[in-house]
């Protein structure tokens, strides 16, 4: 099964310092049929306008992912992280018994983000932050694995959730695939491009929610910058 959620038909607002897209239910987007998708929750796709942010708040049991798309976004947080993420990194947030942070575009330019959140294998886990570089020259091979807590590889971050995140770089008319156990629910992002899957096109901005598909080729009509999230159901 494959469904297209075109970026025109996602929830959200614009705040004016935040433009953010709802893939999911999340603030006062609300969609009975788009609760989550596995143990899924949220992903939102913000666009940060110069020197505003996020600032301090809570979570709690829940594994935050942020992946950045453009510009640079600085994390602190209440265990005394600082880190700042630049674009095509990615930063891993273990909420578990609970901790506060703020995230603020300290740029001159606009930031765009991917904020994916993903249920814990278990609650009340030790909080956490990571945040690592990807070099590019690693990810225009294929799919490489970004964050992990099935088969770590590499040097993917753990996330403590039975989940994987991957991402890509794509030529035009290159093709990756990826293999998974029936029953897993796959999520695909491309942040920028156009990409192809089963003759469904994909463009950036829009969400596929996959399902009962063991076998996906991905194929770019054009450079294309990709996420592909792989959760238990």
């Amino acid at each position: 099964m494959l469904q297209l959620r075109p970026r025109a038909e996602l929830g959200g607002h614009n705040h004016g310092w935040l433009d953010t897209k709802h893939h999911f239910s999340f603030a006062n987007y609300y969609d009975p049929e788009r609760m989550g998708w596995g143990q899924l929750r949220v992903i939102n796709d913000d666009t940060i306008m110069p020197h505003t942010g996020f600032s301090a708040h809570p979570h709690q049991d829940m594994e935050i992912i942020t992946y950045v798309r453009k510009g640079a976004i600085t994390h602190k947080d209440s265990l005394g992280n600082v880190g700042r993420t630049e674009a095509g990194d990615v930063q891993v947030m273990t909420a578990g018994t609970g901790i506060v942070h703020e995230e603020y575009n300290r740029e001159p330019d606009i930031t765009q983000i991917f904020q994916i959140w993903i249920l814990p294998s278990r609650k009340g886990l030790a909080p956490r932050w990571d945040s690592r570089p990807f070099p590019k020259a690693e990810s225009g091979a294929g799919l490489m694995q970004l964050a992990s807590g099935r088969n770590l590889q590499g040097q993917a971050m753990v996330l403590n959730a039975d989940a994987d995140l991957y991402g890509a770089n794509l030529a035009p008319h290159s093709r990756v695939r990826h293999t998974t156990e029936r029953g897993r629910y796959l999520y695909l992002l491309p942040a920028t491009g156009h990409v192809q899957v089963d003759g469904v096109d994909v463009h950036a901005g829009d969400g596929l929610a996959i399902k009962d598909q063991t076998e996906l080729w991905i194929e770019a009509r054009a450079p294309s910058e990709v996420l592909l999230i792989d959760v238990a159901g």
